[in-house]
Formats: structure tokens, sequence, C-alpha cells
């Protein structure tokens, strides 16, 4: 008898080698927060508990040289995501947008994917105990109809939801097609994280 694996799910973890550039960042964080009056007004608008600059900001990285270095090191390891996933590009990933995420205590983010672009990730920068992890979801999960449950003991390969744990200067890439969502905070302080595109 065999069984094959099929239709692999990559999910990739690094850590930033820089703790300077990650306090670097958290002090550029609070800054945009206190001064992207439209970011504020967004977030208000949308029930984001918190700030982001998803909508506001687009040139983080010509903003800011801590965001620039960012981008110096998340396109080394986008780069080996992309060669491990196999991806027949034709050149390198190209970042397409880059945004804060400041997230109060009971703050979350629902489900959902990152359209037009193939890569995405989030690198976090203030991890408070609580502050909650990033949940996977099994791509396949809507067409399963009447499939079983799995065994609380299963093989992670095998769970329908995977929780990532971060730590300060974690980095998660996955594929940007692929259902994720930030479990509520429980955490007394700010989470902080900085998510990306790349296409």
């Amino acid at each position: 008898m065999t069984i094959r694996s099929l239709f692999v799910t990559p999910f990739y973890e690094a850590q930033l080698e820089d703790p300077a550039l990650v306090d670097e960042l958290e002090h550029s964080c609070y800054a945009l927060a206190e001064d992207d009056i439209a970011g504020q007004n967004w977030s208000k608008e949308h029930g984001y508990k918190g700030y982001t600059s998803y909508a506001s900001l687009n040139d983080l990285p010509m903003r800011d040289p801590a965001f620039e270095d960012l981008k110096r090191a998340l396109d080394k390891h986008v780069r080996a995501f992309a060669k491990a996933c196999h991806f027949d590009l034709g050149r390198k990933p190209k970042l397409d947008s880059l945004w804060v995420n400041i997230l109060k205590p009971g703050g979350t983010h629902s489900g959902h994917i990152h359209p037009h672009s193939i890569i995405s990730g989030t690198c976090y920068i203030s991890v408070p105990k609580g502050s909650g992890a990033l949940k996977l979801e099994d791509p396949r999960l809507a067409r399963m109809m009447a499939a079983p449950a799995r065994s609380a003991d299963a093989p992670e390969a095998f769970q329908p939801f995977i929780y990532a744990e971060p730590k300060v200067g974690t980095i998660f890439l996955w594929e940007s097609w692929l259902t994720h969502e930030v479990v509520p905070s429980k955490a007394k302080t700010d989470r902080i994280s900085i998510s990306f595109n790349y296409r």
C-alpha cells in the first residue's frame, strides 16, 4: 500500500536577525500611528481596534529608513520562499505593499486572503503575552462537505486549522490565496506587526 501527500501548502517561518531594527521599527510604527490622520480615520470608520496604515500610506520604505532596511531583509526571505515553492516567475518577486498594524487589547482581524499578489506575510514587532496567534485555514475546507472531524492528536498536516504563534522578530510567509486571520488579543498592551504583499 502507498499513501502520497499531495497539494502541499507551504508556510515559511524565520527571524529578523537585527534586534536593533525591531526596536527602530517599533518607534517608527508608533510615530506613524500618531501622525497619520487618514490612517486613524480609516481605522475608526472600519472598526479596526487600534491603528493600521493599510489604506493610507503606500510608501513606507521610501518614507523611513527602518522600513527600507526591513524591505531588504524581507526581499531575501521572499526569494528563498519563492524558490522553495518552485515558482516559475522569470524574475524576482517585488514588494507591492507594506503596512503597519497596531492592534489594541481585544482586537482581531477576521479570515481573509490577499488578492493580486503571490506571497504575503507579516513581521512581528511587539508580541505581548496573550496577543494571539495567526490562524491558518486548510484551503480545501469549503470543499470537504461531509468530511469527518480530525482527531485531536492528528499530525499538523491533517488539522483543518493551524495556529502559528509568533514572537518578536518572527517573519511568517505564505501564498496569498491562503485564508488566515488574527485571533482576538487577550494581551494587556499593543500587538504590533508589519504586513506585506509581493507580486
